[in-house]
């Protein structure tokens, strides 16, 4: 997946002209850096992202598409593992989201 992903951010680079340096340096990040991603050795973090999107200015699908896949990997010890260093009072809000969520999926994925 970080191929893909790293050869999406070359393409969109080179679609709008830059070099690796010049992305680099609208997205405060190293030219070395850039170049990792791209050959699909380093993952950028969350914040790394967005500068990454916000220099290329473009919405996050664009390298994202078909790179985020479904959860059926998520599985029940995931979930508990998530939940075990929460106090009762964020586990209880946990699952006040999670129900919340779950109510509203049949009106988010327009199914009735």
């Amino acid at each position: 997946m970080k191929e893909l992903f790293g050869q999406r951010l070359r393409e969109q680079r080179q679609n709008q002209g830059l070099t690796m340096e010049q992305l680099a340096e609208k997205a405060n990040l190293s030219t070395n850096f850039i170049g990792a991603i791209e050959r699909g050795l380093k993952e950028p973090s969350l914040s790394t992202l967005i500068s990454i999107l916000n220099a290329l200015d473009i919405p996050a699908d664009v390298l994202l598409r078909d790179y985020v896949g479904t959860a059926s990997h998520v599985t029940d010890d995931e979930i508990c593992k998530r939940l075990e260093g929460l106090t009762p009072i964020q586990k209880k809000a946990a699952l006040d989201l999670l129900d919340t969520y779950i109510g509203n999926l049949p009106y988010l994925t327009n199914e009735e």
